[in-house]
């Protein structure tokens, strides 16, 4: 069986999000894993091989074309395996479910930035707090939407809404988010026990 080369690391929560697809759709033996670092300020040579912004995901597929970034790839994943399963082709209900996909992909642009903020020697203040403000004010909205999340069949919407929420237990644990939205935090942790959830929960390694 040909494979497809992913590159990789334990701790990127875009990388969760397609390992967490990968889980989901059964095609975990076709994915060879490339332990691959995308430091900021340090672009990895042989990452700009495959994807010249130096950052993961990026998979190579079986005739060495190269997608990237996640929503590509984890589209891709679906499509591979019969199409339909984590992306709605069409209709209304697809458009909900890219929408929570752009929101969790958002809340984790939005977490990363600031934790890189928050690790500068001086941090500027006002950045911190526009940062904290749109997570508190994301997390509202979807504790408002927990209920339709409950509800829809599990998606890409839920892969990327649950990664975004592990991330912010592993990055900002000290935020407190669950006491900020309980119906989302409810929801949450039916999302976490699943295989595809806890078998790709971040490490430090």
């Amino acid at each position: 069986m040909t494979t497809m080369k992913l590159h990789w690391s334990p701790k990127s929560p875009y990388v969760r999000k397609v390992m967490v697809c990968a889980h989901e759709l059964g095609l975990l033996p076709r994915i060879e894993r490339v332990r691959s670092v995308a430091a900021m300020l340090q672009p990895n040579a042989a990452l700009m091989a495959d994807n010249p912004l130096s950052k993961i995901p990026t998979l190579v597929l079986e005739d060495g074309r190269t997608l990237f970034d996640s929503p590509v790839i984890c589209e891709y994943l679906d499509a591979v395996a019969g199409g339909g399963r984590l992306f709605p082709p069409e209709g209304q209900h697809r458009w909900q479910v890219l929408r929570w996909q752009a929101l969790g992909d958002g809340l984790l642009d939005v977490l990363i930035l600031w934790r890189n903020e928050r690790e500068r020697t001086q941090p500027l203040p006002a950045l911190v707090e526009a940062f904290a403000l749109k997570t508190r004010a994301t997390l509202a909205l979807l504790d408002e939407e927990a209920g339709a999340l409950e509800a829809a069949p599990f998606g890409i919407g839920h892969i990327a809404i649950g990664c975004a929420l592990g991330y912010l237990d592993y990055r900002f644990d000290a935020f407190g988010w669950r006491a900020l939205a309980p119906r989302l935090a409810a929801w949450e942790q039916g999302i976490a026990s699943r295989a595809s959830f806890l078998q790709t929960a971040p490490t430090e390694g």
